[in-house]
Protein backbone atom coordinates (compact mmCIF):
# COMPACT_ATOMS: atom_id res chain seq x y z
CA UNK A 1 0.00 0.00 0.00
CA UNK A 2 1.57 3.45 -0.82
CA UNK A 3 2.19 5.49 1.69
CA UNK A 4 -0.49 8.69 2.22
CA UNK A 5 0.00 12.29 2.45
CA UNK A 6 -2.49 14.47 4.34
CA UNK A 7 -3.72 17.61 1.87
CA UNK A 8 -5.03 20.58 3.88
CA UNK A 9 -6.96 23.19 1.03
CA UNK A 10 -7.72 26.74 1.88
CA UNK A 11 -11.74 25.90 2.46
CA UNK A 12 -10.59 23.87 5.60
CA UNK A 13 -11.20 20.70 3.92
CA UNK A 14 -8.24 17.90 4.14
CA UNK A 15 -7.93 14.59 2.25
CA UNK A 16 -5.60 11.87 1.75
CA UNK A 17 -3.54 10.93 -1.40
CA UNK A 18 -1.13 8.84 -2.32
CA UNK A 19 2.36 9.96 -1.77
CA UNK A 20 3.80 11.06 -5.08
CA UNK A 21 0.59 12.43 -6.50
CA UNK A 22 1.22 16.09 -8.36
CA UNK A 23 -0.84 19.24 -7.79
CA UNK A 24 -2.58 18.89 -10.93
CA UNK A 25 -3.69 15.47 -10.52
CA UNK A 26 -5.15 16.52 -7.19
CA UNK A 27 -7.12 19.68 -9.34
CA UNK A 28 -8.47 16.98 -11.32
CA UNK A 29 -9.81 15.41 -8.45
CA UNK A 30 -11.65 18.25 -7.73
CA UNK A 31 -13.16 18.89 -10.57
CA UNK A 32 -12.23 18.92 -14.75
CA UNK A 33 -13.47 22.35 -14.77
CA UNK A 34 -10.58 23.52 -12.14
CA UNK A 35 -7.85 21.46 -13.35
CA UNK A 36 -8.78 22.81 -16.93
CA UNK A 37 -7.59 26.17 -15.64
CA UNK A 38 -5.07 24.98 -13.02
CA UNK A 39 -1.55 27.04 -13.96
CA UNK A 40 0.16 25.82 -10.87
CA UNK A 41 0.07 25.31 -7.17
CA UNK A 42 1.26 26.72 -3.57
CA UNK A 43 2.48 23.93 -1.25
CA UNK A 44 3.46 24.60 2.68
CA UNK A 45 4.19 28.21 1.42
CA UNK A 46 6.13 27.72 -2.37
CA UNK A 47 4.91 27.93 -5.59
CA UNK A 48 5.48 24.71 -7.65
CA UNK A 49 4.66 23.35 -11.02
CA UNK A 50 1.65 21.52 -11.61
CA UNK A 51 3.98 18.17 -12.35
CA UNK A 52 5.56 18.13 -9.27
CA UNK A 53 5.20 14.86 -7.21
CA UNK A 54 4.19 15.69 -3.34
CA UNK A 55 5.64 13.56 -1.02
CA UNK A 56 4.95 15.25 2.41
CA UNK A 57 1.94 16.14 3.99
CA UNK A 58 0.80 20.18 4.00
CA UNK A 59 -1.21 22.77 2.96
CA UNK A 60 -2.02 23.22 -0.57
CA UNK A 61 -3.92 25.85 -2.72
CA UNK A 62 -4.62 24.95 -6.65
CA UNK A 63 -3.07 28.46 -8.33
CA UNK A 64 -5.64 29.90 -11.54
CA UNK A 65 -5.11 33.18 -12.86
CA UNK A 66 -7.78 34.59 -10.34
CA UNK A 67 -4.72 34.17 -7.98
CA UNK A 68 -2.19 36.88 -7.87
CA UNK A 69 0.88 33.60 -7.97
CA UNK A 70 -1.08 32.37 -10.79
CA UNK A 71 -0.96 35.34 -12.87
CA UNK A 72 2.89 35.98 -12.24
CA UNK A 73 3.41 32.03 -13.37
CA UNK A 74 1.04 32.77 -16.17
CA UNK A 75 3.14 35.69 -17.42
CA UNK A 76 6.31 34.56 -16.92
CA UNK A 77 5.65 31.44 -18.76
CA UNK A 78 4.32 33.75 -21.42
CA UNK A 79 7.77 35.81 -21.88
CA UNK A 80 9.47 32.32 -22.36
CA UNK A 81 7.22 31.96 -25.22
CA UNK A 82 7.88 35.58 -26.71
CA UNK A 83 11.63 35.28 -26.19
CA UNK A 84 11.25 31.66 -28.21
CA UNK A 85 9.57 33.50 -30.86
CA UNK A 86 12.38 36.18 -30.74
CA UNK A 87 15.22 33.83 -31.08
CA UNK A 88 13.39 31.69 -33.93
CA UNK A 89 12.87 35.46 -36.00
CA UNK A 90 16.11 36.91 -34.68
CA UNK A 91 19.16 33.67 -33.77
CA UNK A 92 21.32 36.34 -32.92
CA UNK A 93 19.63 37.68 -30.37
CA UNK A 94 21.18 37.28 -26.83
CA UNK A 95 18.55 37.01 -23.94
CA UNK A 96 18.81 39.11 -20.76
CA UNK A 97 15.77 38.70 -18.30
CA UNK A 98 11.85 38.14 -18.94
CA UNK A 99 9.89 38.63 -15.61
CA UNK A 100 6.67 38.92 -14.94
CA UNK A 101 5.91 42.26 -13.46
CA UNK A 102 1.94 45.00 -13.23
CA UNK A 103 -0.17 44.01 -16.08
CA UNK A 104 2.21 41.99 -18.15
CA UNK A 105 5.93 40.91 -18.85
CA UNK A 106 9.11 42.08 -20.66
CA UNK A 107 12.04 40.56 -21.93
CA UNK A 108 15.40 42.50 -22.50
CA UNK A 109 17.46 41.53 -25.23
CA UNK A 110 20.65 42.62 -27.00
CA UNK A 111 20.43 42.63 -30.35
CA UNK A 112 22.09 45.05 -33.35
CA UNK A 113 18.84 45.82 -35.30
CA UNK A 114 16.03 47.18 -33.79
CA UNK A 115 12.90 45.88 -33.33
CA UNK A 116 9.77 48.23 -33.76
CA UNK A 117 6.12 47.69 -33.47
CA UNK A 118 6.11 47.01 -36.96
CA UNK A 119 7.44 43.55 -35.98
CA UNK A 120 4.93 42.78 -33.72
CA UNK A 121 2.52 41.16 -35.70
CA UNK A 122 5.65 38.59 -36.71
CA UNK A 123 6.61 37.39 -33.72
CA UNK A 124 2.83 37.02 -32.29
CA UNK A 125 2.38 34.44 -35.15
CA UNK A 126 5.65 33.08 -34.39
CA UNK A 127 4.20 32.60 -30.58
CA UNK A 128 0.51 31.51 -31.86
CA UNK A 129 2.54 28.27 -33.66
CA UNK A 130 4.56 27.68 -30.80
CA UNK A 131 1.22 27.58 -28.52
CA UNK A 132 -0.29 25.22 -31.58
CA UNK A 133 3.14 22.57 -30.32
CA UNK A 134 1.83 22.68 -27.42
CA UNK A 135 5.53 22.07 -26.28
CA UNK A 136 5.85 20.39 -22.51
CA UNK A 137 7.75 22.53 -20.41
CA UNK A 138 10.36 20.79 -18.94
CA UNK A 139 12.85 21.81 -15.66
CA UNK A 140 16.35 20.78 -15.00
CA UNK A 141 18.62 20.93 -12.61
CA UNK A 142 22.55 21.50 -13.79
CA UNK A 143 25.32 21.73 -12.50
CA UNK A 144 27.19 25.20 -12.44
CA UNK A 145 29.85 23.69 -15.21
CA UNK A 146 26.85 22.29 -17.23
CA UNK A 147 25.09 25.76 -17.15
CA UNK A 148 28.17 27.28 -18.55
CA UNK A 149 28.95 25.03 -21.04
CA UNK A 150 25.52 25.23 -22.35
CA UNK A 151 24.91 28.88 -22.40
CA UNK A 152 28.25 29.38 -23.77
CA UNK A 153 27.52 27.22 -26.41
CA UNK A 154 25.01 29.08 -27.25
CA UNK A 155 26.44 32.62 -26.99
CA UNK A 156 24.36 33.98 -24.35
CA UNK A 157 26.66 36.15 -22.55
CA UNK A 158 24.48 37.88 -20.85
CA UNK A 159 23.28 34.12 -19.33
CA UNK A 160 27.14 33.38 -18.46
CA UNK A 161 27.05 36.85 -16.04
CA UNK A 162 24.23 35.87 -14.59
CA UNK A 163 25.54 32.02 -13.35
CA UNK A 164 28.64 33.61 -12.72
CA UNK A 165 27.29 35.66 -10.31
CA UNK A 166 25.06 33.25 -8.44
CA UNK A 167 26.40 32.45 -4.87
CA UNK A 168 28.04 28.97 -5.19
CA UNK A 169 25.96 26.79 -3.81
CA UNK A 170 22.87 28.11 -5.64
CA UNK A 171 20.66 25.19 -7.34
CA UNK A 172 20.51 26.35 -11.48
CA UNK A 173 17.73 25.45 -13.10
CA UNK A 174 16.64 25.50 -16.58
CA UNK A 175 13.48 25.02 -18.58
CA UNK A 176 12.78 23.72 -21.87
CA UNK A 177 10.17 23.83 -24.78
CA UNK A 178 10.95 22.61 -27.96
CA UNK A 179 13.98 23.63 -29.42
CA UNK A 180 14.01 26.79 -26.79
CA UNK A 181 15.78 26.78 -23.51
CA UNK A 182 16.09 29.30 -20.70
CA UNK A 183 18.03 29.90 -17.69
CA UNK A 184 15.27 30.45 -15.02
CA UNK A 185 14.16 29.25 -11.68
CA UNK A 186 10.80 29.13 -12.46
CA UNK A 187 8.33 28.06 -11.88
CA UNK A 188 5.93 27.60 -15.19
CA UNK A 189 3.31 26.35 -16.45
CA UNK A 190 2.83 22.82 -17.93
CA UNK A 191 2.93 23.48 -21.65
CA UNK A 192 2.64 26.44 -24.12
CA UNK A 193 -0.77 25.30 -25.16
CA UNK A 194 -2.02 26.30 -21.95
CA UNK A 195 -0.79 29.66 -22.30
CA UNK A 196 -3.74 30.49 -25.12
CA UNK A 197 -3.19 33.15 -27.98
CA UNK A 198 -4.63 35.96 -26.53
CA UNK A 199 -1.50 37.81 -25.68
CA UNK A 200 -0.29 41.08 -27.39
CA UNK A 201 3.07 42.84 -27.93
CA UNK A 202 2.55 46.51 -26.48
CA UNK A 203 5.93 48.42 -26.55
CA UNK A 204 9.35 48.37 -27.02
CA UNK A 205 11.86 50.66 -25.05
CA UNK A 206 15.71 50.98 -24.18
CA UNK A 207 16.72 49.44 -20.55
CA UNK A 208 19.95 49.45 -19.40
CA UNK A 209 21.87 45.96 -18.59
CA UNK A 210 20.98 45.16 -14.97
CA UNK A 211 19.85 48.35 -14.50
CA UNK A 212 23.77 49.94 -14.81
CA UNK A 213 24.15 52.71 -17.57
CA UNK A 214 27.65 52.00 -17.84
CA UNK A 215 26.85 48.58 -19.45
CA UNK A 216 24.82 48.32 -22.62
CA UNK A 217 21.71 49.23 -23.63
CA UNK A 218 18.76 46.52 -24.58
CA UNK A 219 15.62 46.60 -25.71
CA UNK A 220 13.18 45.94 -24.00
CA UNK A 221 9.70 44.59 -24.79
CA UNK A 222 6.87 44.80 -23.07
CA UNK A 223 3.71 42.61 -23.36
CA UNK A 224 0.92 41.23 -21.91
CA UNK A 225 -1.35 37.55 -22.18
CA UNK A 226 -4.88 36.98 -21.22
CA UNK A 227 -6.90 33.48 -20.84
CA UNK A 228 -9.94 35.00 -22.53
CA UNK A 229 -10.36 37.20 -25.60
CA UNK A 230 -12.14 39.96 -23.27
CA UNK A 231 -9.70 40.07 -20.56
CA UNK A 232 -7.41 41.56 -22.85
CA UNK A 233 -9.84 43.90 -24.83
CA UNK A 234 -10.53 45.55 -21.22
CA UNK A 235 -6.63 45.27 -20.11
CA UNK A 236 -5.95 47.09 -24.08
CA UNK A 237 -8.60 49.83 -23.23
CA UNK A 238 -7.13 50.86 -19.82
CA UNK A 239 -4.28 51.34 -21.28
CA UNK A 240 -5.98 53.36 -23.53
CA UNK A 241 -7.87 55.51 -21.05
CA UNK A 242 -4.58 55.61 -18.94
CA UNK A 243 -2.70 57.31 -22.05
CA UNK A 244 -5.13 60.05 -22.12
CA UNK A 245 -4.71 60.44 -18.10
CA UNK A 246 -1.21 60.49 -18.66
CA UNK A 247 0.03 63.57 -16.63
CA UNK A 248 2.52 63.89 -18.62
CA UNK A 249 0.34 64.76 -21.32
CA UNK A 250 -1.94 66.71 -19.62
CA UNK A 251 0.99 69.17 -17.85
CA UNK A 252 1.88 70.38 -21.63
CA UNK A 253 -1.99 70.27 -22.91
CA UNK A 254 -3.00 72.13 -19.16
CA UNK A 255 0.28 74.59 -19.18
CA UNK A 256 0.95 73.16 -16.11
CA UNK A 257 4.95 72.16 -16.15
CA UNK A 258 7.43 71.55 -18.67
CA UNK A 259 11.02 69.51 -18.53
CA UNK A 260 14.26 70.41 -20.99
CA UNK A 261 16.13 67.65 -20.54
CA UNK A 262 18.27 68.33 -23.43
CA UNK A 263 19.22 72.08 -22.87
CA UNK A 264 18.39 71.97 -19.02
CA UNK A 265 19.18 68.76 -17.36
CA UNK A 266 16.90 65.63 -17.31
CA UNK A 267 14.77 64.92 -14.03
CA UNK A 268 13.82 68.35 -13.40
CA UNK A 269 10.76 69.92 -13.45
CA UNK A 270 9.51 73.64 -14.14
CA UNK A 271 6.71 74.66 -13.10
CA UNK A 272 4.23 77.05 -15.20
CA UNK A 273 2.06 79.89 -13.96
CA UNK A 274 -0.66 78.14 -13.86
CA UNK A 275 0.91 74.88 -12.38
CA UNK A 276 2.89 76.96 -9.37
CA UNK A 277 -1.03 78.28 -8.85
CA UNK A 278 -2.17 74.90 -8.40
CA UNK A 279 1.05 73.53 -6.49
CA UNK A 280 0.45 76.73 -4.15
CA UNK A 281 -2.74 76.06 -3.49
CA UNK A 282 -2.18 72.53 -2.58
CA UNK A 283 0.79 73.64 0.05
CA UNK A 284 -1.60 76.15 1.61
CA UNK A 285 -4.16 73.61 2.15
CA UNK A 286 -1.69 71.15 3.95
CA UNK A 287 0.43 73.74 5.84
CA UNK A 288 -2.78 74.86 7.11
CA UNK A 289 -3.94 71.10 8.04
CA UNK A 290 -0.30 69.99 9.61
CA UNK A 291 -0.79 73.41 11.86
CA UNK A 292 -4.22 72.00 12.94
CA UNK A 293 -2.52 68.76 13.91
CA UNK A 294 0.15 70.30 16.12
CA UNK A 295 3.29 70.44 13.70
CA UNK A 296 5.46 73.48 13.44
CA UNK A 297 6.98 74.52 10.11
CA UNK A 298 10.24 74.62 9.36
CA UNK A 299 12.69 75.49 6.47
CA UNK A 300 16.50 74.29 6.34
CA UNK A 301 19.06 74.72 4.10
CA UNK A 302 19.44 73.10 0.70
CA UNK A 303 23.08 72.63 0.62
CA UNK A 304 24.33 70.73 3.72
CA UNK A 305 27.88 70.01 5.50
CA UNK A 306 29.04 65.63 4.33
CA UNK A 307 29.63 65.36 8.29
CA UNK A 308 25.69 65.62 8.86
CA UNK A 309 24.84 62.80 6.88
CA UNK A 310 28.11 60.58 7.95
CA UNK A 311 26.77 60.67 11.20
CA UNK A 312 23.11 60.15 10.14
CA UNK A 313 24.36 56.90 8.40
CA UNK A 314 22.91 58.22 4.74
CA UNK A 315 26.71 59.01 3.42
CA UNK A 316 27.75 55.25 3.58
CA UNK A 317 24.25 53.86 2.54
CA UNK A 318 23.04 56.66 -0.03
CA UNK A 319 26.41 57.96 -1.22
CA UNK A 320 25.18 57.08 -4.88
CA UNK A 321 22.29 58.95 -5.06
CA UNK A 322 23.42 62.25 -3.72
CA UNK A 323 24.42 65.03 -6.01
CA UNK A 324 28.70 66.40 -4.63
CA UNK A 325 30.37 69.65 -4.14
CA UNK A 326 32.86 71.22 -2.67
CA UNK A 327 32.90 74.47 -0.82
CA UNK A 328 35.88 75.97 0.78
CA UNK A 329 38.00 72.72 0.86
CA UNK A 330 35.34 70.79 2.42
CA UNK A 331 32.43 68.49 1.43
CA UNK A 332 28.88 69.69 0.90
CA UNK A 333 26.27 67.86 -0.26
CA UNK A 334 22.94 69.71 -2.10
CA UNK A 335 20.21 68.10 0.42
CA UNK A 336 18.43 64.41 -0.47
CA UNK A 337 16.43 63.93 2.37
CA UNK A 338 15.38 65.93 5.36
CA UNK A 339 15.35 64.16 7.90
CA UNK A 340 18.94 64.41 9.42
CA UNK A 341 18.12 68.41 9.44
CA UNK A 342 15.04 68.20 11.42
CA UNK A 343 16.91 66.38 14.00
CA UNK A 344 19.43 69.40 13.80
CA UNK A 345 16.53 71.84 14.65
CA UNK A 346 15.32 69.39 17.58
CA UNK A 347 18.65 69.24 18.91
CA UNK A 348 19.26 73.00 19.44
CA UNK A 349 17.89 72.96 22.39
CA UNK A 350 17.16 70.65 25.48
CA UNK A 351 13.54 69.08 25.60
CA UNK A 352 11.53 68.40 28.86
CA UNK A 353 9.43 65.00 28.26
CA UNK A 354 6.26 66.91 29.39
CA UNK A 355 7.04 69.24 25.71
CA UNK A 356 6.61 65.85 23.88
CA UNK A 357 5.48 65.13 21.11
CA UNK A 358 7.34 67.63 19.15
CA UNK A 359 6.07 67.83 15.61
CA UNK A 360 8.23 69.10 12.86
CA UNK A 361 6.97 69.90 8.91
CA UNK A 362 8.56 71.26 5.81
CA UNK A 363 7.58 71.42 2.37
CA UNK A 364 11.51 70.70 1.82
CA UNK A 365 13.01 70.53 -2.05
CA UNK A 366 15.68 67.32 -2.05
CA UNK A 367 17.83 66.23 -4.93
CA UNK A 368 18.38 62.71 -5.55
CA UNK A 369 20.34 61.46 -8.57
CA UNK A 370 18.28 58.87 -10.29
CA UNK A 371 19.16 57.17 -13.44
CA UNK A 372 18.13 58.70 -16.56
CA UNK A 373 16.51 55.09 -17.63
CA UNK A 374 14.00 55.32 -14.92
CA UNK A 375 12.88 58.94 -14.81
CA UNK A 376 9.18 59.34 -15.71
CA UNK A 377 7.99 62.44 -15.99
CA UNK A 378 7.14 63.91 -12.48
CA UNK A 379 6.65 60.46 -10.58
CA UNK A 380 10.49 60.10 -11.02
CA UNK A 381 12.50 63.14 -10.73
CA UNK A 382 15.96 64.10 -9.53
CA UNK A 383 14.81 67.45 -8.18
CA UNK A 384 11.56 67.30 -5.75
CA UNK A 385 9.42 69.03 -2.89
CA UNK A 386 8.50 66.61 -0.17
CA UNK A 387 5.98 67.30 2.02
CA UNK A 388 7.76 65.70 5.25
CA UNK A 389 7.18 65.43 8.76
CA UNK A 390 9.60 63.61 11.78
CA UNK A 391 7.55 63.44 15.04
CA UNK A 392 9.77 63.47 18.27
CA UNK A 393 7.93 62.08 21.40
CA UNK A 394 7.71 59.25 24.38
CA UNK A 395 7.67 55.18 23.80
CA UNK A 396 4.46 55.51 25.63
CA UNK A 397 3.16 58.29 23.23
CA UNK A 398 4.13 56.14 20.15
CA UNK A 399 0.98 54.34 19.49
CA UNK A 400 -1.03 57.59 19.66
CA UNK A 401 1.19 59.82 16.94
CA UNK A 402 0.80 56.28 14.17
CA UNK A 403 -3.03 56.42 15.17
CA UNK A 404 -2.93 59.89 14.88
CA UNK A 405 -0.37 60.03 11.24
CA UNK A 406 -3.09 57.43 9.90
Amino acid sequence: MNQQIKISFPDGNQREFDSGITGGEIAKSISGKLAKVALAVKFNGKVLELWRPLDQDGELQILTFDDPEGKEVFWHSTAHLMAQAIKRKYPKAQLGIGPPIDGGFYYDIDLDQAITPEDFDALESEMAAIVDKDFPINRDVLSRSDALDFFKKHNEELKLELINDLPEDSTITAYSQGEFTDLCRGPHVPSTGKLGKHFKLLSVAGAYWRGDEKRQQLQRIYATNYPKRQMLDEHLRRIEEAKKRDHRKLGKELDLFSFHSETAGAGFAYWHPKGALVRTTIENFLRDEQEKRGYELVVSPHIVSAELYKTSGHYDWFLENMYPMTIEGEEYFIKPMNCPCHIKIFETKLHSYRDLPVRLAEFGTVYRYEKSGVLHGLLRVRGFTQDDAHIFCTEEQLNDEIVGVL
